[in-house]
């Protein structure tokens, strides 16, 4: 069942004027409950223009966004409520930090919701564990922490809201390679947990491919294509065309395929390189 659906949507800035651009440009799609989504485009693509549509932060030049069916700007009243449902973490998000402990930047959204004081403690500190913040840190500046423990206080200001959806934009832009293997594996725990649908918006190709089931893939403002990570990837040559690289592993398995060798056309993790492989030298050691 769809959550979010956008129909014929359409966004121009500065419209009537010389400077007219159409950023995305009658996108219709359907997006479902308990999903984990990447968003992969190259700049410019439209893809951040896209997600602002999805919680109210812009309105449609033309066409609509559903929220479980409902025309988020039917009702303008209704906007609030749907940006407490439908959650958005701009990159670098550390830099919206303002209060000053780290619990306060926490509840800072579950208080704008009206929440008791016992039911904003409990997701402070749910918020806090599902990204790995200890919690004696909740009582110090947010200004005292590291960069990755800033990030993580930032996104889970926007988690102890509970969203449906939880959109990211590049959330591991800056972090070293551990502390964004680290990041995905907690965004992707906590989309277990909370059973929420999280988009990811991504350029590094491994990490939407490891991490998510479906990719929604933007090209000059218009929806390329949407569905399985699999099947998405398994469209190389096309996704090169608009300018985007595949994940390194895929190239080296499609190699290998050129070269005479019977590997599958879907692989796009290094797991799946390896069982592969593995099954390929078995075949290979019984023929011999």
């Amino acid at each position: 069942m769809a959550i979010l659906t956008t129909e014929g949507l359409t966004y121009t800035y500065s419209a009537g004027t010389p400077f007219e651009k159409t950023a995305v440009d009658h996108v219709t799609l359907e997006i479902g409950q308990d999903q984990m989504i990447g968003v992969i485009g190259h700049t410019g693509s439209g893809k951040s223009t896209l997600m602002q549509h999805f919680n109210g932060l812009l309105q449609p030049t033309e066409g609509k966004v559903l929220l479980s069916g409902k025309d988020i700007w039917a009702d303008k009243k209704m906007l609030r409520e749907v940006r407490f449902r439908v959650g958005l973490v701009f990159q670098y998000p550390e830099y919206q930090l303002f209060e000053e402990t780290v619990f306060q930047d926490i509840a800072f959204g579950p208080k704008n919701m009206g929440l008791s004081e016992e039911e904003i403690r409990r997701r402070v500190l749910w918020a806090a564990d599902a990204l790995g913040l200890e919690r004696g840190l909740l009582g110090r500046s947010p200004f005292a922490l590291s960069g990755g423990q800033k990030r993580r206080a930032a996104i889970a200001g926007v988690m102890a809201m509970q969203p449906e959806i939880l959109i990211l934009d590049e959330p591991c832009a800056g972090l070293d390679p551990c502390g964004r293997r680290l990041m995905l594996q907690q965004i992707g725990n906590y989309q277990r947990q909370s059973r929420s649908t999280v988009l990811l918006v991504s350029h590094s190709m491994e990490d939407v491919a490891e991490y998510t089931q479906k990719l929604l893939v933007m090209n000059k403002g218009r929806l390329f294509c949407y569905g399985d990570t699999s099947e998405v990837f398994r469209r190389a040559e096309a996704l090169r065309e608009i300018g985007l690289r595949i994940p390194q592993i895929t190239s080296l398995m499609l190699a290998l395929r050129q070269r005479g060798y019977d590997l599958p056309e879907d692989i796009y993790t290094v797991a799946q390189a390896k069982d592969a492989l593995l099954r390929l030298l078995r075949r290979e050691e019984q023929t011999c």
